[in-house]
């Protein structure tokens, strides 16, 4: 059989083209094929987030979102630094605002600690020393948290990979022959024959992993993020966290001052309509009729209803989001948040309603499946790029 590459890598986000990269570095001369049904890289997961490169400090010792983060935010602002891309280590403070929060923040501070990232302990009088209008009654600071441009990032992978990328090129069907490779038919009519399939498809990452054969036993549910923009964004100097709530890998709504000056308030988390659901207006049958007849859609209503029914709350009313966002920073009023572009989360589920919390990666015959890699993947995307590579080219 003529092949078009050797690896076929579906996905143009930071993971796929960070996959892409390190392939070519570690094996230079390997033929690698990007299909991106966009047209241009980094427009769903990587461009629609805070921006933020994570210090991993809220992941598990030892879990793959903590190994991964950890190396990759510092991997990411080398890689920034040496092509000119806008990025900054500004810190970061995790606030607590009420006694019940406490147990949670020392709990970080030695997660933190566990994790090997520096983590200053403050108390109440001394949150203004890093951002005047913040209240609190305890925070921590961590100093290795910064911002850049993801999808600048994701740009220059594309273009230091010397991968062959098609964007505008959607795949309707895979072919999968374990002893010889695959054959994908795009929506255009073409056919791309590859050794090895890497899946980095991120909100479609389950449905291409059906494509291929291969059983995932997961779904992917989507969660829209929606954001704000601070009309006062000299109210907070840089990043501002609340606790984290353990049983949700949902961070809540913080407050961070991007690269361009501009500060975004949020994400909340919402159950979206659709796979790239933006907005309420935005609803697709047949998307919503996976997400309604996998069963751990519905165990997750079951037991998280109230987490769930707060944040459609602050969804519906900017009020009760401006309350939320008030916990920390007690200034802001309603006229201080301007509506801004929302995301989706690809958050994979089992079938027994478990939120997967770390990075899935999983192979099947010449196919590498990542079926799930939401926040801290645009972090810790040159790490995960490294293992999806190692794996797909031991397959070749």
């Amino acid at each position: 059989m003529a092949y078009d590459c050797d690896v076929l890598v579906i996905g143009g986000g930071i993971v796929g083209l960070s996959t892409a990269y390190a392939i070519t570095r570690a094996a230079p001369g390997t033929r690698v094929t990007v299909l991106e049904k966009e047209p241009g890289p980094a427009r769903h997961q990587t461009g629609r987030n805070s921006g933020v490169i994570h210090s991993g400090i809220y992941y598990r010792p030892g879990s793959l979102k903590a190994r991964y983060a950890v190396r990759g935010a510092a991997e990411m602002v080398k890689f920034c630094a040496e092509y000119g891309i806008p990025h900054a280590v500004t810190g970061k403070l995790i606030v607590a605002t009420d006694r019940s929060e406490l147990p949670r923040l020392h709990a970080l501070v030695q997660r933190g600690r566990n994790n090997g990232i520096p983590v200053r302990e403050l108390g109440a009088s001394q949150i203004e020393e890093y951002e005047p209008e913040v209240r609190g009654l305890a925070a921590i600071h961590v100093g290795t948290t910064g911002i850049c441009d993801f999808v600048a990032v994701a740009r220059q992978l594309a273009h230091g990979s010397g991968a062959e990328i098609r964007y505008g090129t959607r795949v309707v069907r895979v072919d999968r022959r374990p002893e010889r490779g695959v054959a994908v038919l795009t929506a255009a009519g073409d056919v791309v024959r590859g050794r090895v399939l890497v899946n980095c498809a991120g909100l479609r990452c389950d449905e291409i992993a059906r494509l291929t054969g291969d059983d995932p036993d997961v779904r992917i549910v989507p969660f829209r993020g929606e954001y704000y923009e601070l009309a006062r964004p000299e109210l907070v100097r840089g990043l501002v966290y609340p606790v984290p709530d353990p049983a949700f890998p949902f961070l809540g709504v913080h407050l961070t001052r991007g690269i361009d000056g501009g500060v975004h308030v949020g994400p909340n988390a919402v159950p979206a309509l659709a796979r790239e659901g933006y907005g309420w207006g935005t609803v697709s049958l047949r998307e919503l009729g996976s997400t309604l007849t996998w069963p751990g859609s519905w165990q997750i209503a079951r037991r998280h209803w109230r987490y769930g029914a707060g944040e459609l709350r602050r969804s519906l009313s900017k009020r009760a989001f401006t309350q939320a966002v008030g916990r920390l920073l007690p200034g802001v009023s309603e006229d201080d948040l301007v509506p801004t572009a929302a995301g989706v989360r690809a958050q994979a589920v089992l079938r027994d309603g478990t939120l997967v919390d770390d990075f899935l990666i999983r192979e099947g015959a010449r196919t590498v499946h990542v079926l799930n890699a939401p926040s801290p993947a645009a972090t810790a995307s040159l790490p995960i790029g490294r293992e999806v590579a190692r794996r797909a080219l031991s397959a070749l």
